[in-house]
Protein backbone atom coordinates (compact mmCIF):
# COMPACT_ATOMS: atom_id res chain seq x y z
CA UNK A 1 0.00 0.00 0.00
CA UNK A 2 2.53 2.85 1.17
CA UNK A 3 4.69 2.07 -2.17
CA UNK A 4 1.85 1.83 -4.42
CA UNK A 5 0.26 5.44 -3.13
CA UNK A 6 2.58 6.90 -0.16
CA UNK A 7 2.56 6.31 3.43
CA UNK A 8 -0.88 8.13 3.80
CA UNK A 9 -2.26 5.23 1.86
CA UNK A 10 -1.68 3.17 4.35
CA UNK A 11 -4.76 3.20 6.29
CA UNK A 12 -5.26 0.65 9.61
CA UNK A 13 -8.85 -0.66 7.92
CA UNK A 14 -7.02 -0.74 4.38
CA UNK A 15 -4.55 -3.05 6.19
CA UNK A 16 -6.72 -5.25 8.02
CA UNK A 17 -8.49 -5.40 4.46
CA UNK A 18 -5.49 -7.02 2.56
CA UNK A 19 -4.49 -9.29 5.70
CA UNK A 20 -7.64 -10.59 5.90
CA UNK A 21 -7.99 -9.59 9.52
CA UNK A 22 -10.56 -7.61 11.82
CA UNK A 23 -9.24 -4.17 13.55
CA UNK A 24 -8.76 -5.59 16.48
CA UNK A 25 -5.90 -7.56 15.86
CA UNK A 26 -4.38 -3.92 14.26
CA UNK A 27 -4.50 -3.26 17.74
CA UNK A 28 -3.52 -5.48 19.57
CA UNK A 29 -0.18 -5.04 17.41
CA UNK A 30 -0.02 -1.25 17.27
CA UNK A 31 -1.40 1.58 18.93
CA UNK A 32 -2.12 3.52 15.77
CA UNK A 33 -1.17 4.20 11.58
CA UNK A 34 2.22 5.90 12.95
CA UNK A 35 3.52 3.21 15.23
CA UNK A 36 2.86 0.51 12.56
CA UNK A 37 4.86 3.35 9.82
CA UNK A 38 7.40 3.71 12.08
CA UNK A 39 7.89 -0.43 12.74
CA UNK A 40 8.06 -1.28 8.83
CA UNK A 41 10.84 1.68 8.60
CA UNK A 42 12.56 0.70 11.52
CA UNK A 43 12.77 -2.95 9.90
CA UNK A 44 14.07 -1.39 6.50
CA UNK A 45 16.42 1.09 7.98
CA UNK A 46 17.93 -1.76 10.47
CA UNK A 47 18.38 -4.15 7.77
CA UNK A 48 20.27 -1.79 5.29
CA UNK A 49 22.32 -0.73 8.39
CA UNK A 50 23.05 -3.98 9.39
CA UNK A 51 24.26 -4.81 5.81
CA UNK A 52 26.41 -1.82 5.40
CA UNK A 53 28.24 -2.67 9.20
CA UNK A 54 28.87 -5.82 8.24
CA UNK A 55 30.77 -5.37 4.60
CA UNK A 56 32.77 -2.67 7.14
CA UNK A 57 33.71 -5.21 9.04
CA UNK A 58 34.53 -7.67 6.18
CA UNK A 59 37.02 -5.26 4.11
CA UNK A 60 40.49 -6.34 5.11
CA UNK A 61 42.23 -3.16 6.92
CA UNK A 62 44.12 -0.22 5.10
CA UNK A 63 41.11 -0.58 1.63
CA UNK A 64 39.14 2.13 2.72
CA UNK A 65 38.27 2.61 -1.13
CA UNK A 66 36.79 -1.22 -1.39
CA UNK A 67 35.42 -0.32 1.90
CA UNK A 68 32.92 2.66 0.32
CA UNK A 69 32.65 0.93 -3.00
CA UNK A 70 31.47 -2.49 -1.18
CA UNK A 71 29.03 -0.49 1.16
CA UNK A 72 27.80 1.89 -1.65
CA UNK A 73 26.77 -1.26 -3.54
CA UNK A 74 25.00 -2.89 -1.26
CA UNK A 75 22.21 -0.26 -0.61
CA UNK A 76 22.10 -0.23 -4.51
CA UNK A 77 21.79 -3.22 -5.14
CA UNK A 78 19.38 -3.90 -1.89
CA UNK A 79 17.59 -1.17 -3.94
CA UNK A 80 17.73 -2.32 -7.43
CA UNK A 81 16.19 -5.91 -6.23
CA UNK A 82 13.34 -4.40 -3.81
CA UNK A 83 12.66 -0.56 -4.94
CA UNK A 84 10.20 -0.46 -1.78
CA UNK A 85 12.89 -0.07 0.02
CA UNK A 86 14.29 2.87 -1.26
CA UNK A 87 10.81 4.17 -1.33
CA UNK A 88 10.37 3.12 2.05
CA UNK A 89 13.57 4.89 3.38
CA UNK A 90 14.10 7.76 1.47
CA UNK A 91 11.04 8.09 0.04
CA UNK A 92 8.09 11.91 0.29
CA UNK A 93 7.28 11.65 3.93
CA UNK A 94 6.07 14.87 3.90
CA UNK A 95 3.61 15.72 6.54
CA UNK A 96 4.51 12.52 8.25
CA UNK A 97 6.39 13.83 11.25
CA UNK A 98 7.28 10.19 12.80
CA UNK A 99 8.41 9.37 9.09
CA UNK A 100 10.11 12.81 8.52
CA UNK A 101 12.35 12.34 11.40
CA UNK A 102 13.28 8.93 10.83
CA UNK A 103 14.26 10.31 7.79
CA UNK A 104 16.44 12.93 8.61
CA UNK A 105 17.93 10.52 11.72
CA UNK A 106 19.31 8.01 9.12
CA UNK A 107 21.59 10.71 7.63
CA UNK A 108 23.03 10.73 11.01
CA UNK A 109 22.84 7.19 11.67
CA UNK A 110 24.95 6.43 8.39
CA UNK A 111 27.25 9.30 9.03
CA UNK A 112 27.87 8.13 13.02
CA UNK A 113 28.47 4.77 11.13
CA UNK A 114 30.76 6.25 7.89
CA UNK A 115 32.97 8.14 10.73
CA UNK A 116 33.47 4.49 12.75
CA UNK A 117 34.34 2.86 9.66
CA UNK A 118 37.03 5.72 8.29
CA UNK A 119 38.48 6.79 11.40
CA UNK A 120 41.46 4.08 11.04
CA UNK A 121 41.92 6.43 7.92
CA UNK A 122 42.11 9.95 9.09
CA UNK A 123 44.69 11.50 8.63
CA UNK A 124 46.27 13.21 11.34
CA UNK A 125 45.11 16.28 12.44
CA UNK A 126 41.46 16.23 10.45
CA UNK A 127 38.75 18.52 11.77
CA UNK A 128 36.22 16.09 12.91
CA UNK A 129 33.46 18.58 12.71
CA UNK A 130 34.48 19.68 9.60
CA UNK A 131 34.43 16.04 8.09
CA UNK A 132 31.08 14.60 10.07
CA UNK A 133 29.24 17.75 8.10
CA UNK A 134 30.61 16.79 4.89
CA UNK A 135 29.51 12.77 5.15
CA UNK A 136 26.34 14.47 6.31
CA UNK A 137 26.04 16.72 2.98
CA UNK A 138 27.20 13.55 1.02
CA UNK A 139 24.86 10.81 2.84
CA UNK A 140 21.81 12.99 1.93
CA UNK A 141 22.56 13.37 -1.68
CA UNK A 142 23.37 10.10 -2.09
CA UNK A 143 19.30 9.60 -0.65
CA UNK A 144 18.57 11.86 -3.18
CA UNK A 145 20.31 10.59 -6.29
CA UNK A 146 19.26 6.71 -5.11
CA UNK A 147 14.79 8.24 -4.83
CA UNK A 148 15.89 10.26 -8.36
CA UNK A 149 16.93 6.95 -10.42
CA UNK A 150 14.24 4.72 -8.80
CA UNK A 151 11.52 7.35 -9.94
CA UNK A 152 13.37 7.47 -13.38
CA UNK A 153 14.15 10.88 -13.02
CA UNK A 154 17.97 9.77 -13.28
CA UNK A 155 18.57 6.88 -16.05
CA UNK A 156 21.30 4.68 -14.93
CA UNK A 157 22.11 1.45 -13.96
CA UNK A 158 22.95 -0.05 -10.74
CA UNK A 159 26.57 -0.52 -11.51
CA UNK A 160 26.75 2.89 -13.04
CA UNK A 161 25.09 4.18 -9.81
CA UNK A 162 27.34 2.50 -7.55
CA UNK A 163 29.95 3.66 -9.55
CA UNK A 164 29.33 7.47 -9.50
CA UNK A 165 28.27 7.26 -5.85
CA UNK A 166 31.63 5.39 -4.88
CA UNK A 167 33.34 8.03 -7.13
CA UNK A 168 32.03 10.90 -5.11
CA UNK A 169 32.29 9.19 -1.41
CA UNK A 170 35.86 8.64 -3.20
CA UNK A 171 35.98 12.73 -3.45
CA UNK A 172 34.98 13.66 0.01
CA UNK A 173 37.20 10.91 1.19
CA UNK A 174 40.43 12.24 -0.07
CA UNK A 175 40.50 15.60 1.80
CA UNK A 176 40.04 13.68 5.24
CA UNK A 177 41.83 9.92 4.57
CA UNK A 178 45.52 8.55 4.17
Amino acid sequence: MWCEGGWAAVTMRGVCARAGLNDRYFYESFEDRDALLATIWDGVRDETAAAITSDVRLTPPGQWFEMIQRTVGTAVKSFAVNPRRAVILFGDHAGSEVLEHRRHELILTMTDIGLAAIAPYLRDGVDRSELRRSLIMTIGGFQELVMAWRRGAVEATPDEIIEQATRFFALVGKNYLR
